[in-house]
């Protein structure tokens, strides 16, 4: 949603405090004429839920009415129909089956709906003992917002799913967010300027504001371009002192000083969270972890623009495929590919802890069948986090607790792999102690669980043989039951001599006997026949006994209680599992550190990456630097192998000129220099023969630029924008890499600016910086900034044709080749040979001088494209001319055909 929509209904959500800018309101029902009392149980809980589709569930569907219904029918693409009336006017009315109904939540979440899930929270038998006219209670269990979900099928298993809120208290800013689905939690304060970086390294599905920010129109254009999903809240909703206490009461503290130093307003981001979590989930709670406090210094700053332009864990046009993190990415299981998505979000910037991680995965470089081993059994490991949080919730079956012990077992495995790989690396021997988990709870699990399990508890058969003797001796007689149901057909086709008599099962009529229509008339039916009719179909009747239904009764009656002892037995699993809790996640954890670090040995392996020097300095050298994207890309394709290229800065030479024509390489070679800072402080090799990168603190890149038309923007304004967040922002032991600046505007303005920008980075951030140009005049400037070298990208003429090295030399480049690249891109010849005309006589006169001879003498339009020299007509050209293809015979066009290969052999 842009800001300037959101302007537009501003009023109406100030007013409306618990809405969201895209939530769905629907007026609240005036009860004007009587209605049935079912639809006066709907219309009283969707008045509590105006903001959100009510799923309102009957029977084996989900169903919704009025405004709801035609929404989700447009939405989902489903029947709209009717029942009954309100005020006169049909009522609109569609809906989902049960059974199917978390992928119509998953189109809705998707297209910016928020679902209000009303459940029967009784039996209709308990309902009916009130009364012939009472209706089952239903009440809402939860609300599933795009930050709130759990289920497997919505969410994307590689990748987290933030709720997000920010708060701002006396002028500071607090962020917090949390990824419900696997329980962590963390905060941290913002200045101003910090913000966005912030928002786009951590990519919230939803991002709950209060109304004082929303009315904040410098602050909404950063939320809305940085986030879809906004909900806005009361500004009480976001009371630090009442935060506080909410995170005291959940956290069972007295006080949460002990957690951290948290600031004001990052308490009140935090607790605002909580709130809306205990909210949306009807007071059941997830497994969150303690808030964790993220020091800005701690990570890399990467601004939203330049992760964009990097492609870090998107293309520019929204494809995973192509990204860095599609490139690198060699995880085996769910955690371990969040993990990594998470760190390549936010680089490291503390030295010991980056080279901690490059121990690891050169620990797992040298131990290769060790690595192996690691890798082969977390491949079994299921996502034990997101198990453990929907049996939390209530939302977990008998799959989620296989999948818990699934994990456990694979902890285990490695656990004995890495003991008897002796001495390891800190990060490993961490992992390696939260893999010890008692093996008791891993055997009880076993025992209880069946091999193959159903989806759902209420589905049963989950329990295995064995395990509880009364449920052993229920399923024995419900068993023999039906296997005297069996014998009962046996026995009715004989009485009766009708073959095809069955013995069938619904949920209306129970068990009973069905014949086709064509053997009625063979059918007992008198006085004192043992077979009673129920009901004719148009193909077939049907019919009942008594030992039938007292048969039904003993078998409903025993699949029931073992049914409900089964549903007991899977509460006290889940008991079981949730007491520890703290020990599974830890698990998932170790887990999910050494997949990623088995990865990237493996990534190193594969591609000859190298381990980086990383220090404190300000150095940054890299030799035979490569771009892993573009590496991968060309990779088996008939391209010549990638082109390596060195850079070097250092305190005496920090910033590069590069100059060279368009598809030279330039773009390619600023952006891997990024890239490659990036890898090295996540933990990673990096793509050269050897590098020694100082730690960057602040990473800015502007290559590449296009309109902003909805906030007003065009290219030039926004090129300038992100020039200007640069040379605000960055520090000394900042990286910026620059292409191309002044471009998008007159020669001498856009020469004047990038000759501006030149100076202010060298004299005032003095950062490491790449600075790309066409502006030949730039290159003067080595004789007043002395931390300044030129650099050129290599090409060779051969021929009257140019040949791209891709290959970065000292020197500058004597000429642009502006046009050998348009006439590669196809332009037409005319015009081709028209701009080397127009060029020669601007090379050959001053500027101005030039402008006027072309203007005075070679008018544009009255040149004529060179004439194409005459062709002469080869000797099958002149046989092909004279024939009509469809007055041939087939013998006379075979004829041809060896008339035709004569005269091309000769």
């Amino acid at each position: 949603m842009c800001y300037f929509c959101y302007v537009k209904d501003v009023a109406k959500i100030s007013s409306v405090t618990d809405l969201p800018p895209n939530s769905i309101k629907s007026p609240s029902v005036a009860l004007s004429t009587p209605v049935t009392p079912m639809m006066a149980q709907y219309h009283e809980i969707k008045n509590s839920n105006p903001d959100a589709l009510l799923f309102f569930r009957m029977g084996d569907f989900y169903e919704m009415f009025f405004t709801d219904a035609e929404q989700a029918a447009e939405a989902l693409d489903i029947t709209l129909t009717k029942r009954g009336k309100h005020d006169g006017v049909d009522v609109p009315m569609c809906g989902v089956p049960v059974h199917a109904a978390e992928s119509y939540l998953a189109r809705l979440i998707q297209k910016g709906f928020r679902v209000a899930v009303c459940e029967q929270t009784e039996d209709p038998s308990e309902a009916k003992k009130r009364g012939p006219k009472s209706i089952v209670r239903r009440e809402v269990v939860r609300l599933v917002t795009p930050g709130t979900i759990t289920e497997d099928n919505l969410l994307d298993a590689r990748s987290n799913n933030y709720l997000a809120a920010v708060s701002e208290v006396r002028g500071d800013l607090g962020l917090a967010w949390v990824d419900m689905s696997t329980g962590s939690f963390y905060s941290q304060t913002l200045k101003e300027e910090g913000l966005a970086a912030a928002l786009a390294q951590i990519s919230p599905e939803e991002l709950l504001l209060s109304e004082k920010l929303a009315s904040r129109p410098e602050y909404m254009g950063v939320f809305c371009e940085l986030c879809d999903g906004l909900t806005i809240r009361a500004n009480n909703y976001f009371d630090s002192a009442s935060a506080r206490r909410e995170l005291e009461i959940l956290y069972s503290v007295k006080t949460i000083d002990a957690f951290g130093d948290f600031g004001r307003a990052e308490v009140s981001a935090c607790g605002a969270i909580v709130t809306y979590i205990k909210l949306t989930q009807k007071g059941r709670m997830p497994p969150l972890r303690r808030p964790q406090r993220v020091c800005r210094e701690d990570t890399l700053e990467i601004d939203p623009a330049t992760r964009v332009n990097l492609e870090l864990t998107r293309t520019t046009t929204g494809a995973y495929e192509g990204s860095l993190l599609s490139v690198i990415d060699r995880t085996v299981s769910a955690v371990g590919g969040r993990l990594l998505a998470a760190r390549l979000s936010a680089p490291l910037t503390d030295v010991a802890n980056i080279r901690a991680r490059h121990d690891t995965v050169s620990w797992f470089i040298d131990q290769t069948l060790c690595r192996e081993d690691v890798r082969s059994f977390l491949r079994e490991a299921s996502d034990i986090e997101r198990a453990e949080t929907r049996l939390t919730l209530g939302r977990g079956g008998p799959r989620d607790i296989s999948a818990i012990r699934s994990g456990l077992e694979v902890g285990r495995k490695i656990f004995s792999i890495l003991t008897e790989a002796g001495e390891t690396p800190s990060e490993i021997t961490e992992a390696r102690k939260h893999l010890t988990l008692e093996i008791d709870l891993i055997a009880e699990l076993t025992q209880a669980l069946e091999t193959e399990l159903p989806l759902l508890v209420r589905d049963g058969g989950f329990i295995r043989a064995g395990y509880n003797k009364e449920l052993d001796e229920l399923r024995g007689l419900r068993d023999k039951s039906r296997k005297h149901i069996a014998r009962l057909q046996v026995r009715y086709v004989n009485e009766t001599g009708i073959s095809s008599l069955k013995i069938r099962h619904n949920n209306v009529l129970g068990y009973f006997v069905e014949i086709t229509t064509a053997q009625s008339a063979n059918m007992p039916t008198s006085t004192d026949s043992i077979f009673i009719h129920r009901q004719t179909l148009t193909n077939s009747q049907r019919f009942t006994t008594v030992e039938l239904g007292e048969l039904q009764g003993r078998l409903a009656q025993a699949g029931e209680r073992a049914l409900a002892l089964e549903n007991e037995l899977f509460v006290k699993l889940v008991d079981r599992v949730l007491e520890q809790g703290q020990e599974i996640t830890m698990v998932a954890r170790s887990l999910a550190v050494l997949d990623v670090s088995a990865a990237l040995a493996l990534l190193a392996s594969e591609n000859s990456y190298v381990c980086p020097t990383v220090d404190d300095s300000h150095t940054f050298a890299i030799t035979g630097g490569r771009h892993p994207i573009v590496e991968t890309a060309v990779s088996g394709t008939q391209v010549d192998e990638f082109v390596s290229n060195d850079c070097f800065f250092t305190d005496t030479q920090k910033l590069w000129l590069l100059t060279g024509p368009n598809m030279a390489g330039k773009s390619t070679f600023l952006r891997q220099n990024a890239l490659m800072a990036i890898l090295a402080q996540i933990g990673s090799f990096v793509p050269a023969e050897n590098a020694h990168i100082g730690v960057v603190d602040r990473l800015f890149s502007r290559v590449g630029a296009s309109d902003d038309l909805a906030r007003g923007r065009s290219t030039f304004m926004v090129e300038m924008v992100e020039t200007a967040t640069i040379l605000n922002q960055a520090t000394n032991r900042s990286l910026v890499i620059l292409d191309e600046i002044g471009r998008g505007t007159a020669t001498f303005d856009g020469l004047s600016i990038a000759w501006a920008t030149l100076e202010h980075l060298h004299e005032v951030n003095g950062c490491r910086t790449l600075f790309a140009t066409h502006f030949q005049e730039l290159t003067s400037l080595t004789s007043r900034l002395e931390a300044m070298a030129c650099y050129t990208m290599r090409v060779k003429e051969w021929k009257g044709e140019v040949i791209f090295l891709h290959e970065v030399a000292t020197g500058v480049a004597d000429r642009s080749y502006g046009i050998h690249v348009a006439k590669l891109a196809g332009l037409p010849p005319s015009v081709i040979a028209r701009s080397r005309e127009v060029l020669k006589i601007l090379e050959e006169e001053d500027q101005s001088g030039g402008l006027g001879k072309l203007s005075d003498n070679l008018p544009l339009f009255s040149v004529k494209p060179p004439p194409s020299p005459p062709s002469k007509q080869s000797a099958v050209e002149k046989v092909l001319c004279d024939v009509t293809p469809d007055a041939l015979s087939p013998r006379e066009a075979l004829n041809l055909l060896y008339q035709l290969k004569e005269l091309f052999t000769d």
